[in-house]
Formats: C-alpha cells, structure tokens, sequence
C-alpha cells in the first residue's frame, strides 16, 4: 500500500474525528477512507481506531502512533519544500488553540492579517478555555495565559498584561466614592463563575490587601464580564488586554489605580519537537511582534 498515504489519511482522521470529514477534506468517499486506514492497520499488524457509529478515537497504539507519524509527515514535507527549493516560502495548515475570550477579541483579528500576508497558509482556530494537550490534540502552536502550561510543549513568555479593579462612569457616579479596597466591599462586585471570592490587590507601597468580594452575578466568560463592565452592572477585577481600548476611549476606568492585582502572563506555545515547520516559526514571530502593538499588552523585559 501506498504508506505515506495511509499515514496522512491516518492523522487527519485523529485530528478531525471523523473519517467523513477526512473524505469531504480529501473529495473521497467514506468508504475509501475507512479502507485506506483499515490497509494501515493490516499493515503494521495493530488497530489504531476504535470507530463507532458516532464516534472515532484513536486506540493506545494508535495515540502513539499518531504523534510519530505527524512529525514524520512533517519531516516529509520539510525534505519535499527543500528539494523543490521551496522552504522560504510558508505554506500549510496552521492549527492553533487559544482562550475563547482573547480569541474573539484580539487573536482572530491578528489571524487574518497574518492571512493576508501568506496567502499559501490556511489557519484552523480552535477556541477553548479548557486545558489542551498540544500534541494530544494536534495543534502546531497556541496561546496561552498563566503559568498553568500543557507538557509536551515549549513556551516562549511574550507579555504581561496587568490586571486591576474596573468600572463604568455611569456606575462610578451613581454609586458611592470608592478611596480604598475596602470600600470594594460595598459595591456588586462582578466576577467570573469559577474565580475565588477572595481579592488580593497589592498597592505602590507593597501593602497588600485581601478582600472578601460579594456580588450577586457570575458569569464563565471574560467577553460576558466586558459587557457588563459597560453597562455598569458592577465594578471586578479585569485584565487590561480586556478593558483597555474600553478605558482609552472612556468608556470604562480603572478603580483605585495604583492598587493591582497579579498580571496575567502571555505565553507563546508550540510542541517540543527537534524542529519547527516555517509556517509555525513565521506564525509565532507574527504574533510575538503583533501582539504587543494591541492595548493592554507589555513587553515582559519593559514591564
């Protein structure tokens, strides 16, 4: 059989979940599909797919499988674009997971002007707060925010974004004058569904000041906590990549300034391999450059 065409049928199914979606990707037919796996697995002598009729994962032999076979697929195509002269130019498909919130907000803009610059790369993202194993999933780079990072992979710190309290001027006018931390306390305060109720803001001085917050909203979306920033539900805890175009145009103010809680950390993900794609490099360079040019980002080294 025709290996390297088994392999590349092979991970896409993993990667897509479905032999249907690898024939209509491929212009084939199901059937076709299914027969070129089921020749792989004759011929390395395992099972690499438990398939349902409504599902399809990869079996143990068939994970470890596919995490070598991508990377010589990979491997393959490198050798391929350098005979033909042709590694200069980036070319491929792109997945790349990232947080849904900063995905929406600042990442997908970002996607599309790095489109436009490499019209021979096609880019698949995914938008997803929950932890993602990149090699696991299949995903040639990502996004990240915290300290909180996947194995397998190696992450590259690009940014700090500070966080601290936020409000509307509408609510900040028809409610009480907010001078300390403590006077949080007296005010709806928003904040996401599974954060701790506990506030640690830390002042110029180094004081540090832990607030037990009450508020009778809580919502699991940063994008939800954004609006209801603006239509003065509350005053919460928001990182600046969120809040700050809303702050520059006046929109939204910083509550007690110079009273901070911990920034969020911007990393940069991609899996430990011995080498990267050009696609992934440029990408990557892409974002590291672009990323700090939006409001509410900072040079880590100038931070």
């Amino acid at each position: 059989m025709d290996t390297l065409r088994g392999m590349r049928t092979f991970v896409r199914a993993v990667e897509l979940g479905s032999l249907s979606a690898v024939a209509r990707e491929l212009q084939t037919t199901q059937p076709t599909v299914s027969k070129t796996v089921a020749a792989l697995e004759q011929e390395l002598g395992v099972r690499l797919l438990n398939r349902s009729t409504t599902h399809l994962a990869p079996t143990e032999q068939g994970r470890r499988f596919y995490e070598r076979a991508r990377r010589v697929l990979e491997e393959y195509g490198e050798a391929v674009a350098d005979a033909r002269g042709l590694t200069e130019t980036p070319a491929g498909l792109l997945r790349v997971s990232a947080p849904v919130s900063i995905g929406v907000l600042r990442l997908n803009r970002l996607v599309q002007e790095f489109l436009a610059l490499y019209p021979q790369i096609e880019i698949e993202l995914i938008l997803n707060d929950r932890y993602v194993d990149l090699v696991e999933e299949g995903m040639d780079a990502a996004l990240r925010l915290g300290a909180n990072l996947p194995p397998n992979a190696v992450a590259r710190r690009i940014a700090l974004s500070p966080r601290g309290l936020v409000a509307s001027q509408a609510y900040l006018r028809a409610h009480p004058p907010i001078d300390a931390p403590q006077d949080v306390l007296n005010h709806n305060y928003l904040r996401f569904a599974w954060a701790s109720e506990s506030v640690e803001l830390q002042g110029p001085d180094g004081e540090v000041q832990r607030l037990q917050a009450n508020g009778r909203y809580r919502i699991n979306n940063s994008l939800g906590i954004r609006e209801s920033f603006l239509i003065g539900a509350g005053v919460g805890l928001a990182p600046a990549w969120l809040v700050q175009d809303l702050i520059d145009s006046g929109e939204l103010s910083w509550v007690l300034p110079q009273w901070r809680a911990s920034a969020h950390e911007v990393y940069l993900l991609y899996p430990a391999r011995r080498y990267l794609p050009l696609r992934t490099r440029v990408f990557l360079e892409f974002l590291r450059e672009r990323l700090l040019e939006l409001p509410g980002f900072f040079d880590v080294e100038n931070a």
